[in-house]
């Protein structure tokens, strides 16, 4: 990355967005802002007892992310957000229009293994199905790359580094008279 983008590290829950995304802050050498830190605690409870958010509940948490990012602009910055609808990234984007988006994408086993291991989430694999049905993957008209999350996380973060070195701006949509 050339200039410095704000980043935006999404995917289902377990896909090792709060393992990612620090060792990508540090690589770009830009801060890092966990996007659980921004949930209100009414959500957190909700997620906490197994109920999915619904969007309601999401608006202010993506609008407090979107925030942060705008902040970041021109100077850089990662964060983690699910971001898993397009409406949701649309919204990030309305408040920081110049950010890029990290899709950790991985086979729905590998993710419901690390969820079962990990110790002191709020979030239960038991909700993994209803982030997998809400997921539409970046379309080709958003700045974004996906990285697969098999390996390390040394390995994932080189990927996406590289990844992220490329092309991440959509080419404009074809105008048709």
């Amino acid at each position: 990355m050339h200039t410095p983008h704000v980043v935006v590290v999404m995917g289902v829950a377990g896909t090792g967005k709060t393992t990612i995304g620090p060792l990508l802050a540090a690589r770009l050498g830009v801060p890092y802002a966990e996007g659980d830190d921004f949930h209100p605690r009414a959500n957190i409870a909700k997620m906490s007892a197994g109920t999915p958010l619904d969007d309601g509940d999401r608006w202010p948490w993506l609008d407090a992310i979107g925030s942060w990012a705008h902040t970041r602009d021109g100077l850089g910055g990662v964060v983690s957000c699910s971001a898993l609808k397009r409406s949701y990234r649309d919204r990030l984007r309305a408040a920081a229009p110049g950010v890029v988006f990290l899709h950790l994408s991985g086979d729905r086993a590998l993710i419901e293994d690390r969820m079962a291991h990990r110790q002191g989430h709020f979030m239960p694999a038991a909700l993994l199905d209803s982030q997998f049905a809400a997921l539409q993957p970046l379309g080709p008209d958003e700045a974004g790359v996906a990285v697969d999350v098999t390996g390390g996380p040394e390995e994932i973060v080189a990927r996406a580094a590289a990844a992220l070195e490329g092309p991440a701006d959509p080419q404009p949509p074809a105008r048709h008279p």
